[in-house]
């Protein structure tokens, strides 16, 4: 596991030195709360629904799907998946969970209420984030593409390559849908990028790097990867693996 850290730290550095983000970000945002977050929890998928977190952990043999409480980080719901699978992005649907894992192919359904096992299904390619916009599912595999999948059948619908100025943005990661505009982490960045669903184009960048140095994480790879919104309150939440904070933020209109 730590030769496979440093070669995924190492490569992750080579990208970004060829990345098309740019230095400075210009939406606006300010902190509002801090909420105590599980420092063991290398978060994967975070959503928020009926005043719970909902979260996915990966590392295989780690990997699990949570429901927790905002106030207290307290974990207060908990399937396991596997020990084979290292789990990724989840997204909720109606009465449902669905999951990815990494390089299995693999996803799942489970019940929203109890976490019991509903079905699965395959896709290609890697699993990396996964949000909903009321009518498709939205799935990143780590490279500069979005695939729209279908939430019953999760069959593939179309795909969009996000970009800025003209050029691909990889590395897209965790995944929300807010205020019409899917937010995504940059894998090993601090910058979220705000992409328009039709055309696959950056609008804006948020760059949370004092969240990172607020939540006081050191390892490479305690990356910022988690971002959840409460679209009844107009909430944003953003952690990352490890962190031991979750951050509520404001961003301006």
């Amino acid at each position: 596991m730590i030769a496979r850290r440093w070669l995924r730290s190492w490569l992750a550095l080579l990208v970004c030195l060829a990345s098309p983000i740019p230095a400075l970000a210009d939406t606006a945002w300010k902190l509002v709360a801090s909420y105590p977050h599980d420092a063991t929890a290398f978060t994967e998928g975070l959503f928020f629904h009926d005043g719970a977190l909902y979260e996915s952990t990966g590392l295989e043999g780690q990997s699990d799907i949570r429901k927790v409480a905002l106030k207290s980080g307290k974990v207060v719901q908990r399937r396991t998946i596997d020990a084979r699978y290292f789990g990724e992005g989840i997204v909720n649907w109606k009465d449902r969970i669905i999951s990815l894992t990494w390089r299995h192919r693999q996803g799942f359904v489970w019940s929203l209420a109890d976490f019991a096992p509903v079905s699965t299904f395959r896709y290609e390619g890697e699993g990396w984030g996964m949000t909903q916009d009321g009518r498709s599912l939205i799935m990143s595999d780590g490279s500069a593409q979005l695939r729209f999948l279908d939430p019953d059948t999760q069959a593939e619908q179309r795909r969009i390559t996000v970009t800025w100025n003209g050029r691909a943005v990889e590395r897209l990661n965790e995944l929300e849908y807010i205020r019409g505009e899917i937010w995504a982490n940059i894998w090993y960045d601090t910058k979220i990028a705000r992409i328009d669903p039709a055309t696959g184009a950056v609008i804006d960048w948020v760059d949370i790097a004092p969240l990172r140095k607020a939540a006081g994480v050191r390892d490479s790879e305690a990356v910022a990867n988690g971002i959840a919104y409460d679209a009844a309150r107009d909430r944003v939440f953003i952690t990352g693996k490890n962190w031991p904070r979750l951050f509520e933020i404001k961003v301006a209109r």
